[in-house]
């Protein structure tokens, strides 16, 4: 396997109601992607990307395909990936695959998503799609009851009173508006407090809304590139694919020896841990999948960073923020920056590649030294992808 580099990026702002279609989303954050490449369409063997509910939300399928044509790579291999919230994510590992394998040289993978352009009740009904529409969906099992069902799970299993575990869950939402006050890509720019966080309406007991991410519009990707081509073209901060791993589990039901943890998380983590040769404590910073409160702390100790039960305490004192143990989602993550499930993966390759090369300096978000950085994507009831990536070769 040939080593392997993110070489280029493209991030759409995200927001509410974009006027773009999504194949101008994907083809804006290509082209620039392409001249902080140093790249041309006709340099792009392939492109890989991640679109979830485009039939659904605009009448538009085949995405990958017209997106490939209008940015002028005319007539390459243009693949779809659907994985839920993951689809950039799977697409990024494979397109990653495919130039390790030396199959192609350069590779445009990604995501986007026009998730806003749903009523409501259709985009409740379309994303409960990706649990079980036999038996969980008709049962009222939507993604904001399960995340309440782990967190009373989580409450029960490490003793952590309810009303304690919602102080720690409003300090992972309150720590991520802050940091998405300073991303100028965010859909959020508001800072929250606890107070907010505890006296907004309640969505699924204990899930309130200041809880959980919104629905959002976007697009990101990444040029991947052959070490060969790295030299070809000059590239000075190159970001190198360290370990990648993905798991899937099947329903929440059959899950149900194991929750709250996912093992899905577990297994995709030790894969890239185990190809990279890191562990959880080589990890400078994280981009970790937060679509609830909860899930960012299910999340942090499947990773590996903190003992289970325990990182709720950690955001409250600051272990997972700027200049903490491990600090986790200084993009403001999905809670703040925004979650357009087809390009949430491509946004958190963009984020961690952009840590790596230490260019958050503006921004007021560089953690000083990065060299090694991790990205973690749920998609539904259980498609883990997770990534780890260097900034040495």
């Amino acid at each position: 396997m040939r080593n392997v580099a993110v070489i280029g990026c493209g991030h759409s702002k995200f927001c509410f109601n974009s006027p773009l279609t999504s194949v101008e989303l994907m083809s804006e954050v290509a082209f620039d992607a392409m001249n902080e490449a140093g790249i041309k369409p006709k340099d792009i063997q392939a492109t890989y990307i991640g679109n979830v509910l485009g039939d659904f939300e605009e009448g538009q399928g085949m995405v990958q395909s017209f997106f490939a044509n209008d940015i002028g790579a005319f007539n390459v291999a243009s693949s779809r990936f659907e994985g839920a919230c993951a689809s950039g994510s799977m697409a990024i590992r494979d397109a990653y695959m495919w130039v390790a394998s030396g199959y192609y040289d350069i590779v445009l993978a990604g995501g986007v998503e026009r998730a806003t352009a749903f009523s409501s009740a259709l985009g409740t009904r379309t994303f409960a799609m990706f649990g079980d529409g036999h038996y969980e969906f008709p049962s009222g099992f939507t993604f904001p009851s399960v995340f309440a069902l782990l967190a009373h799970l989580y409450s029960d299993k490490y003793g952590i009173p309810l009303p304690q575990l919602k102080e720690q869950m409003a300090a992972v939402s309150v720590q991520a508006h802050k940091w998405g006050m300073k991303n100028p890509k965010a859909q959020f720019h508001k800072e929250i407090s606890s107070e907010d966080v505890l006296k907004s309406f309640m969505v699924a007991s204990p899930i309130q809304l200041h809880d959980a991410c919104p629905f959002t519009d976007g697009a990101a990707c990444v040029i991947i590139a052959s070490e060969d081509a790295v030299k070809k073209l000059g590239i000075k901060k190159p970001v190198w694919f360290k370990g990648i791993g993905q798991a899937s589990s099947g329903k929440l039901s059959s899950q149900y020896k194991f929750l709250p943890r996912l093992r899905a998380r577990e297994l995709a983590s030790q894969q890239s841990y185990s190809m990279s040769g890191l562990t959880p404590k080589d990890i400078d910073v994280c981009e970790l999948h937060d679509c609830f409160s909860i899930a960012s702390i299910i999340a942090a100790e499947g990773l590996g960073f903190f003992d289970y039960g325990t990182a709720g305490e950690a955001w409250v004192k600051g272990d997972c923020d700027m200049g903490g143990k491990i600090p986790i989602n200084l993009s403001g993550g999905l809670k703040s920056k925004g979650h357009p499930i087809g390009a949430t993966g491509g946004s958190q390759c963009v984020e961690i590649t952009r840590q790596l090369r230490g260019e958050m300096v503006s921004e007021d978000r560089q953690v000083a030294g990065a060299k090694i950085g991790m990205m973690d994507t749920l998609g539904g009831d259980g498609v883990l992808v997770n990534m780890i990536f260097s900034n040495e070769k």
